[in-house]
């Protein structure tokens, strides 16, 4: 495969992208979508990942690059800043039109999403509010899923409600690991007005809110494995830190922390798909 090919795999964040296209289709598959329905929601979430991971990697090339991040594609010289610009918008394109295929109001739903991340890319990154469109954007990911059923039924608050808190702590746990290089190239959104220790807390408390609302949010009292997965979120965030702590003094990224926020999300939407309680 030519190294361009393969770069821009790497420029589309591969790891977040294939975590939230995964859950897209699980969670899809959970409400009761046929396998045109589940395709349809997997494709639409998987265009726009890509135009937010492709775009984000275009952006902040020269950032990358005057940093010396080697592991990133376009700051390295692999792929061409153009070239991901291009795909970025071959990719925003094709999200709402893959996305008409579920029906209107679940399109318009999607579109809020992807416009709402691309805002993140630019301008909202470096502004107290960066944290904003983390929450739309995942809040509208399980709106998405729902409206693009047979009828478009109303998504319920509670869902709404908890992807947005998971998106939010999301953002802060993803913020982790780049807080020194983003301060050097001028980059001060909420996680870096807060520090380290705030934006730890704050992921933390903003995904334990997410598990205890996917919890204690559908009809009928709380099942044990709902119970369970409350204690997950409450210890997996800890040892994401202790695990980024220990990298980061042995000279490597801190990454676990967001690896834990998408441990914590495949756990709770498994907990949605095995209760069948969303619709």
């Amino acid at each position: 495969m030519p190294s361009s090919v393969l770069g821009l795999v790497k420029a589309s964040h591969p790891e977040p992208a294939a975590a939230v296209t995964v859950v897209a289709g699980l969670l899809a598959a959970g409400v009761g979508h046929r396998p045109a329905g589940v395709a349809a929601v997997v494709l639409t979430v998987l265009a726009s990942q890509l135009a937010v991971g492709w775009s984000n990697d275009a952006l902040d090339a020269h950032r990358d690059a005057a940093v010396g991040r080697t592991d990133k594609p376009a700051a390295s010289g692999v792929v061409q800043r153009r070239h991901l610009a291009y795909a970025a918008v071959a990719a925003a394109v094709a999200t709402p039109l893959v996305a008409l295929l579920t029906g209107g109001v679940a399109a318009a739903c999607a579109t809020v999403g992807l416009v709402s991340a691309l805002l993140y890319n630019w301008p909202l990154k470096s502004t107290p509010v960066s944290v904003l469109p983390y929450a739309v954007s995942f809040g509208a990911l399980p709106a998405f899923v729902v409206l693009a059923l047979p009828g478009a039924p109303s998504p319920p608050v509670w869902l709404v409600a908890a992807a947005a808190c998971l998106g939010a702590g999301a953002h802060f746990a993803n913020v982790l690991p780049d807080l020194a290089d983003d301060a050097r190239t001028g980059v001060h959104g909420l996680p870096h007005r807060l520090g380290p220790a705030g934006s730890r807390l704050a992921a933390a408390g903003l995904l334990f809110a997410a598990t205890v609302i996917l919890v204690v949010g559908p009809p009928g009292p709380p099942s044990w494995a709902g119970l369970s997965a409350i204690a997950v979120a409450a210890v997996v965030p800890l040892l994401g830190w202790y695990a980024g702590r220990v990298a980061a003094r042995a000279g490597g990224r801190p990454v676990a922390a967001f690896r834990a926020v998408m441990v914590v999300a495949l756990i709770d939407v498994v907990l949605l798909v095995v209760n069948g309680r969303v619709v």
